[in-house]
């Protein structure tokens, strides 16, 4: 099913388990990602940001290839604009089929941030998409920026932020980043304020920054009240690693066998991340193959 984040964000929220959001560039990523999903009957949220629309996935392309693929499997799979930060980028996205777009204003002032989103927000809930935004800063793991307590998401703000810009989720900073942390590090989390952020709000919440955050962090960030993670840079280096090993191993392979090679070490990730964040089985079906939500 090809649908907007909203309606899989908000059973997660109710259900208590967090679903993936997981950057993705082709199609060997795409095919690893809701195929992931339907073996694992989860929903999935595949994220796409400007820059690597630019690179390489160009979202006129991605977008129907993806509604495509995600037609043909009974789970819920959402294509999201992540960190949507021109009008320009997000309308081009809006236009070229993606169910739902994240507006990133956090670098703004809060008046300015509530502005943006609101009309970013507007403009989506009319054309039947969901809309993220965040609140606080998520920034780079390269800048140490996890540790700058000052970029951390203020609860009160972020009471009036919903209620202003009515976001369908909430991006929040308690301490990850993006990108690879430095070596044998792994980030401290903000718990207190995660669960004080879930009282107040009371709606499906996001972490940016998810790979390398640590097993035992991801576990108790949902338990805590986190419903997105975006996933990017390990799902990379899996693909990586695996392309590597496989050169290494024949380095006369073809190039298919080697995208396929990558694309299994890609689902083997997914499906295990995907266990960790109780995402798996949520999603049952009956006989007549429509679904069903446990």
């Amino acid at each position: 099913m090809y649908v907007s984040m909203k309606d899989m964000l908000l059973h997660a929220h109710h259900n208590n388990y967090a679903v993936m959001a997981i950057n993705c560039v082709n199609m060997e990523q795409a095919k690893a990602i809701i195929q992931s999903a339907d073996e694992e009957k989860s929903a999935v949220i595949i994220n796409i940001s400007p820059r690597q629309m630019k690179a390489h996935g160009h979202g006129e392309i991605m977008a129907p290839m993806i509604k495509n693929m995600a037609e043909k499997v009974p789970v819920p799979v959402a294509f999201n604009l992540d960190h949507g930060a021109s009008f320009e980028d997000i309308t081009d996205a809006m236009k070229f089929g993606f169910s739902s777009v994240m507006i990133d204003s956090s670098s703004f002032e809060f008046e300015e941030n509530v502005r943006r989103t609101q009309q970013i927000a507007s403009l989506a809930h009319g054309m039947g998409l969901s809309c993220e935004a965040e609140l606080g800063h998520v920034g780079q793991a390269a800048a140490d920026d996890n540790s700058n307590v000052d970029l951390y998401t203020n609860v009160k703000q972020a009471k009036e932020f919903v209620e202003r810009t009515k976001c369908d989720c909430l991006a929040i900073a308690i301490g990850t980043a993006h990108g690879a942390y430095p070596k044998g590090m792994v980030p401290k989390l903000d718990f207190d304020r995660l669960r004080e952020l879930k009282t107040e709000l009371n709606m499906p919440l996001v972490l940016h920054g998810g790979s390398g955050a640590g097993e035992e962090n991801i576990k108790k960030a949902v338990a805590c009240g986190i419903n997105k993670i975006n996933v990017c840079t390990d799902l990379f280096r899996h693909a990586t690693n695996a392309t590597i090993e496989a050169v290494k191993e024949n380095p006369m392979i073809d190039y298919m066998d080697l995208c396929i090679e990558a694309q299994n070490a890609m689902k083997d990730f997914i499906k295990s991340y995907m266990r960790v964040i109780g995402s798996s089985g949520q999603y049952s079906f009956k006989k007549d193959n429509g679904p069903e939500l446990d």
